[in-house]
């Protein structure tokens, strides 16, 4: 990503400023829902996955797996049954 596309949503969010688009009738904490809930779900995807096998990284996807866990998002990597 381009510095410049990093740089102005954080002084946009920083100094307050309203941005509105004409024809969109959700709101901020609509749109970062709506994102946070599909990257979750690519996610889990990729954790439900049992092709991607990477022992090298366990310990990360260990940890991905639990705290996902912990929100009430299973994910195939735990089902021993």
């Amino acid at each position: 990503m381009e510095l410049y596309q990093e740089i102005l949503p954080h002084a946009i969010w920083q100094h307050g400023v309203k941005v509105e688009i004409p024809g969109l009738d959700l709101s901020a904490q609509e749109i970062v829902d709506g994102t946070c809930y599909r990257a979750l779900n690519a996610i889990r995807a990729i954790l439900d996955n049992d092709s991607l096998d990477d022992p090298t990284c366990f310990r990360k996807i260990e940890a991905v797996v639990t705290l996902l866990e912990e929100y009430g998002i299973p994910t195939s990597r735990h089902d021993f049954g």
